[in-house]
């Protein structure tokens, strides 16, 4: 492996596998798939030739595009124009026709000083930043659609994620467990060689109390600030930098912008970071068919019972504040520490 200006070369011996497992590594915008050689006019034709053999169809166009780094005693218009002559006449029974503007087929040439690159094809990569070259976040996933994109989002900026799953039983079944894994696994399939590692927090007996001491509106809003709580714990033995939640604006009751508000009080030590504040159902949607998680989480599962038929969409921190002091939060939290686990998925 090579890295020279903007560039890192891999010779490879399955170049279009490895190519098309670094379009899952962020940090990376293309991948092609080249044929090396050196810039000697007549060799570059050559391999440029080979490339057009194996992908120009009959009567179909194409463009030569050629990239220049160095010096040399010919222009990036001489490359073109001459590979595109000889192109034409070495595939002349196949009579392709040159299209600068949309060709069906480009030949590209990439010449770096006395070396010369040539391919016809450019897969997209991630984008984003390296993984590792953030801090890390603890996120909250669910096993729906919305936290396995938040979390991705967060990686792509270059965090490692530590996930946390709250687990509600008996308020869920296991299949809600499972789905939160399966997404936990696909999301570590974009992070090779990082830890595995999710933490399972039992929770039902948190929402059981918030339904027998508070009033019923407030449920899912004492449920989530419940969850910042433990996550912030989960930070401090993780070393991480904040907490990534899949919430967005108005998706569900506890997530109107006052109530967002009421939430973020709860978290005392970490920023919650929100990768989906402004994004629409069909967006996040999207991105989870892209990362390969929304199959995962349209899987059908037994929904959180403890969810009020009317819950508060604009809550007072006061009477929240009010209800929780109603309740050892300090103890339920702790409780919640000391029995979690941490499995490797």
């Amino acid at each position: 492996m090579a890295r020279k200006r903007g560039r890192i070369y891999i010779e490879a011996r399955e170049p279009q596998s490895i190519a098309t497992a670094l379009t899952r590594i962020f940090g990376i915008s293309s991948v092609s798939v080249a044929k090396k050689t050196t810039s000697d006019m007549e060799k570059m034709m050559h391999k440029a030739i080979e490339a057009a053999e194996t992908t120009i169809t009959d009567k179909s166009t194409f463009a030569v595009r050629c990239h220049r780094v160095g010096t040399h005693s010919f222009s990036s218009v001489d490359i073109c124009k001459e590979a595109g002559r000889r192109i034409q006449a070495a595939l002349k029974d196949r009579t392709p026709a040159v299209n600068l503007s949309n060709p069906r087929h480009t030949v590209n040439i990439e010449i770096r000083e006395d070396e010369a690159y040539i391919f016809t094809e450019t897969l997209p990569g991630v984008g984003g930043f390296p993984v590792g070259s953030q801090g890390k976040l603890v996120c909250l996933l669910s096993g729906g659609i919305d936290s396995p994109v938040a979390a991705w989002l967060a990686m792509k900026r270059g965090c490692p994620i530590t996930p946390i799953y709250m687990d509600n039983a008996p308020l869920t079944d296991g299949t809600t467990r499972n789905k939160a894994l399966e997404t936990a696994r696909k999301l570590f399939e974009w992070s090779i060689g990082y830890p595995r590692k999710v933490y399972i927090v039992p929770h039902g007996k948190n929402l059981e109390r918030f339904m027998e001491g508070a009033p019923r509106r407030f449920t899912c809003l004492l449920c989530k600030r419940m969850m910042y709580r433990i996550a912030e714990r989960i930070a401090d033995i993780e070393g991480a930098e904040g907490i990534v939640t899949g919430e967005a604006i108005g998706e569900q009751a506890s997530q109107t912008i006052t109530n967002l508000r009421v939430l973020d009080e709860a978290a005392t030590s970490y920023p919650i970071h929100r990768p989906l504040l402004g994004f629409d159902k069909t967006e996040t949607e999207a991105l989870a068919r892209k990362i390969g998680t929304f199959q995962i989480s349209t899987q059908k599962a037994k929904g959180c019972t403890a969810a009020p038929d009317q819950p508060a969409t604009r809550a007072k921190l006061q009477m929240v504040r009010e209800a929780e002091e109603k309740l050892d939060i300090k103890q339920m939290v702790d409780e919640s520490v000391n029995t979690m686990q941490t499995i490797t998925v």
